[in-house]
């Protein structure tokens, strides 16, 4: 058994995952606003002369980090699920270039059958930050961690459709996240699923598009982002977008069929 494979999960804390310079084009900002919804008459989104990066784009950027952990064998790639995601812009991302990015390890909660493991993403334009669940790789003494956050009460204030497109995750898994889940019906009867599902991650983007339109801002004007992935969703499906607050700090979840696909979700606009 190699060192790697000794390691409990609470040594992996505060591990550096390397660092990596990632290159993007227009083009690659583009297929990303078109994967979370954005539409051909939203031009700012879709046409180069006048594109604006949306914010979440970064998260495709620095998706190696998570998968860097697993390949280093913290935990079982097969079994550890996306457990949640949270966002910082620091500053809006070019058109196009080259990001110098930095991972490590963040905390490591222990929740006894499985363990938390985060995973931090920084540069000069964001700081990203993975959770993810791993079943089996707790009970090494660490500490739980915090609680589930309880959610909004009363009605909501803000209400939005998310339509997603029946090719959503084939186009959105051309960002680099290949995993054959969201593509291949055989690889989604694996892990109980009808049919293939969507990205975590495309799924919390594109409910901040309706969210935003909404709200009354740009939703390349994102501040902050977080949010808990609580059950698949579907290309195909739609679901409703239920939001408390306004562009300054807006606490939402997404709904489909009386269940919550995303929950724990909070959101900052900047207000032009």
């Amino acid at each position: 058994m190699t060192a790697v494979e000794q390691k409990s999960a609470g040594d992996w804390r505060g591990v550096d995952l390397g660092t990596r310079t990632v290159s993007y084009t227009e083009r690659d900002a583009i297929i990303y606003a078109l994967a979370v919804g954005a539409q051909a008459t939203e031009l700012d989104l879709v046409f180069e002369e006048q594109l604006r990066v949306l914010p979440t784009f970064a998260l495709t950027l620095a998706q190696w980090a998570p998968d860097e952990l697993g390949t280093r064998g913290a935990f079982d790639t097969k079994t550890a699920l996306h457990g949640s995601q949270e966002l910082k812009v620091l500053a809006p991302l070019p058109r196009s270039g080259s990001v110098e990015l930095k991972a490590s390890v963040g905390e490591v909660w222990d929740k006894g059958a499985a363990a938390v493991f985060e995973v931090k993403v920084e540069c000069e334009y964001f700081v990203a930050t993975w959770s993810l669940f791993a079943p089996g790789a707790g009970g090494f003494g660490g500490e739980r961690g915090p609680s589930k956050p309880a959610g909004p009460e009363g009605e909501p204030n803000v209400t939005a459709d998310l339509v997603t497109a029946a090719n959503q995750t084939a186009l959105y898994r051309l960002l680099g996240d290949m995993h054959h889940i969201h593509i291949d019906p055989a690889a989604a009867a694996v892990i109980g699923q009808p049919r293939p599902i969507m990205h975590g991650l495309c799924t919390l983007a594109a409910s901040t598009l309706p969210l935003a339109r909404e709200l009354g801002v740009h939703p390349a004007d994102l501040l902050e982002l977080q949010g808990r992935f609580a059950a698949p969703m579907f290309p195909g499906d739609t679901a409703q977008v239920r939001a408390w607050g306004d562009a300054d700090g807006v606490d939402f979840e997404l709904v489909r069929d009386g269940k919550a696909v995303i929950s724990g979700a909070h959101a900052v606009f900047a207000k032009k």
